[in-house]
């Protein structure tokens, strides 16, 4: 549950939201994308209320949910010819994108696989590649990073960057801390549904790992004496 929680992300700021499991960013991610309603408060994305406009605003947006939301019985390449359609792109625009996503993903020479038969990275890729698919002006990214090999990782983090110089605004959630200083201009946290930090990554007072130990939670440091040769 979210209780009061307020920020605005700059377009062409590559946001990341971090917090513990339970802590409301996959709901907050799900109000924003316009999947889940809010109790109170409102929020605008693109320009857009979201409660008010779901349509103009879904057009204006890519979201990679926590589900990924694909169909097994679909291959990677059947799911873009699909999504392209629903934002009004022709058949050659969504051949020539979807071949170029798929190449910068990686996932090019497997497009012909079925989405059961994917490992949890290719899975994640195609769900990418369908949010990038019509150019959205705003992404929602939960998790991005998690099960992707460490090339592709990087592949992620270059292109993410790339859109962010281009003016795309990028929200995402991860639990790869050590990524967050490389990757995100802005850092917000929450704990238990409350906002506890919200501030461009450069005028952090230490690195975004520290910060979440001190703020969100701390690791387990108990020693399990029975643990030896």
């Amino acid at each position: 549950m979210l209780d009061q929680v307020s920020f605005e992300v700059q377009p062409g700021e590559l946001c990341a939201l971090l917090g513990p499991n339970g802590a409301g960013k996959s709901t907050l991610l799900k109000i924003l994308a316009g999947l889940l309603p809010p109790d109170t408060g409102e929020a605008v994305v693109a320009g857009f209320p979201v409660a008010g406009s779901p349509r103009e605003m879904r057009r204006k947006i890519g979201v990679v949910p926590e589900n990924l939301a694909l169909f097994p019985e679909l291959t990677i390449e059947e799911h873009l010819a699909m999504s392209g359609p629903v934002y009004g792109l022709d058949k050659r625009i969504t051949r020539e994108r979807s071949e170029q996503l798929l190449r910068v993903l990686g996932i090019y020479e497997t497009r012909h696989t079925f989405a059961k038969e994917c490992s949890h990275g290719m899975r994640k890729k195609t769900a990418l590649a369908m949010a990038l698919l019509h150019n959205p002006p705003v992404l929602f990214l939960d998790e991005p990073f998690e099960g992707v090999d460490p090339v592709s990782s990087e592949t992620l983090r270059h292109l993410l960057e790339s859109m962010a110089r281009r003016g795309i605004t990028v929200l995402l959630t991860s639990h790869i801390l050590s990524l967050v200083d490389r990757v995100a201009q802005r850092l917000i946290l929450l704990r238990e549904g409350k906002l506890v930090w919200n501030s461009l990554v450069s005028e952090l007072p230490g690195n975004a790992e520290a910060l979440y130990f001190d703020l969100v939670e701390s690791p387990t440091a108990e020693e399990l004496p029975w643990l030896k040769l």
